[in-house]
């Protein structure tokens, strides 16, 4: 094993800063897919068609979800080995990740395609928006291969102790995307559909860029079809500690897809104001997100490697970085809304429709830089049946009966609407952070 792939030595906060700004990064210019996608809509398009890309977003979003636990479970496992420094384990492990998440691309295409329709007809996406939201998922579904590649060789070489490498993928990725939106949309007028093919088209660029560079560099796994073999054990083990991820990214995932099927039924101008949000949600929580991400694969490596108390002063740093930088976007929520808004869509109607939902669910934006470090810790301990059980809990038992109570007795206000998911977060927030204490006394009482 090479000594720089490992996270187990060294300064914890230094360590923690070199592995989790890449991935920040990375995660922002991920972002950026959807966000340029909306921002072209909105400069040249009607606002039927702002609404049908936000819906067809949130619909695609259930492949990232799908798959997410996948990702991270890839990332943790590759991240254990790596610990131990067991290169032969490593090797098999990656092969492991890439080849199922190969089955797993081919079966969710067909799955998707199939269900668009209904899945569509569940949103109450609006009338005048849903044929450009067809047109956006079709095209997104036929290019999940690309999507599933792409995100396999980012978690594997994450869980390896590089976050670097799918920074430079993702950059390449997002510089196609954006050339061709800007291509497609305003030059040729494909509308929703060309902002659907750049995002297909840059994806698989940047997967098959990634597979030649790592052979070419000699990365410690070969990309040639011999070494796509799938371990049962590992398999095993990569199933313990995915799926339950999966289950819980999807279960929020169909809370926030709830909650855009509430909106729709507000009409044009509420659905493209909380869909513009739900960008602003990503970007606002990118700070936790990657910190989360990078502390899985920290306390991955450090639990191989038998350094747990490392783990846990490495999710006390995380946690300060994490919140300090979410604070950000809740003051710019807090002092000029319209602003943020603006930046996505210039009509009036929208911005008057998102500032009260904007004020009140950017307080989310605090609450979940807990939840989502703490959860990042507890995944990387491969304690992911808790943060399943927790992520539905607040998904199907708070997130959207209270979604339904308030729009069944304010259906007009967006800003009770917009407080619940702050609420929940927040509850969510004290009863990980009790397990989490708990966990470590027990850590304490066995050492």
């Amino acid at each position: 094993m090479k000594h720089e792939n490992l996270l187990t030595e060294g300064n914890v906060f230094r360590v923690l800063l070199k592995f989790s700004v890449p991935f920040l990064i990375a995660n922002i210019i991920q972002a950026l897919y959807g966000a340029v996608d909306l921002m072209v809509i909105g400069w040249y398009c009607p606002p039927e068609s702002v609404a049908a890309v936000s819906t067809g977003t949130q619909v695609t979003q259930i492949i990232t979800s799908m798959v997410s636990g996948l990702t991270l479970g890839g990332t943790i496992l590759v991240g254990k080995y790596t610990g131990m420094q067991k290169e032969e384990e490593t090797k098999r492990a990656i092969g492991t990740t890439l080849t199922l998440f190969a089955i797993v691309a081919l079966g969710l295409t067909f799955v998707m395609l199939a269900c668009a329709d209904p899945v569509l007809a569940a949103l109450q996406t609006p009338v005048e928006s849903l044929a450009g939201a067809k047109q956006y998922v079709t095209i997104c579904f036929c290019g999940i291969f690309f999507i599933c590649g792409y995100n396999a060789i980012s978690a594997v070489l994450r869980g390896y102790g590089d976050s670097r490498r799918p920074m430079y993928f993702v950059a390449l990725s997002c510089v196609i995307n954006v050339i061709g939106d800007i291509l497609l949309v305003k030059i040729l007028g494909l509308g929703v559909s060309g902002v659907a093919l750049a995002t297909v088209f840059s994806q698989g660029i940047s997967m098959i860029c990634a597979i030649l560079y790592l052979n070419r560099k000699k990365f410690v796994f070969t990309f040639r079809l011999r070494n796509f073999r799938i371990d049962r054990a590992l398999a095993g083990e990569l199933a313990r500690v995915g799926i339950p991820i999966s289950l819980q990214e999807c279960m929020v995932r169909l809370s926030f897809l709830y909650l855009t099927s509430v909106t729709n039924r507000l009409g044009v101008h509420a659905a493209a104001a909380v869909g513009i949000a739900s960008k602003y949600d990503v970007f606002a929580m990118l700070p936790a997100t990657s910190i989360a991400s990078a502390l899985a694969a920290i306390t991955a490596q450090n639990l191989g490697a038998g350094k747990l108390k490392r783990a846990q002063q490495s999710l006390a740093a995380g946690l300060c970085f994490a919140f300090l930088a979410s604070a950000l976007f809740w003051g710019w929520a807090q002092l000029s809304p319209e602003t943020m808004i603006g930046i996505f869509d210039r009509d009036s109607q929208i911005i008057a429709a998102g500032i009260p939902f904007f004020r009140s669910c950017s307080y989310d934006y605090l609450a979940v830089a807990f939840v989502f470090s703490l959860n990042g810790y507890l995944n990387g301990r491969s304690k992911t049946v808790f943060t399943m059980i927790s992520c539905t809990f607040g998904a199907l038992a708070l997130r959207m009966p209270l979604i339904h109570f308030a729009y069944s007795c304010c259906p007009d206000n967006l800003l009770m609407i917009g407080c619940i998911a702050p609420a929940v977060s927040g509850i969510m927030a004290v009863y990980t952070l009790i397990y989490v204490v708990r966990l470590m006394k027990k850590d304490r009482a066995v050492t």
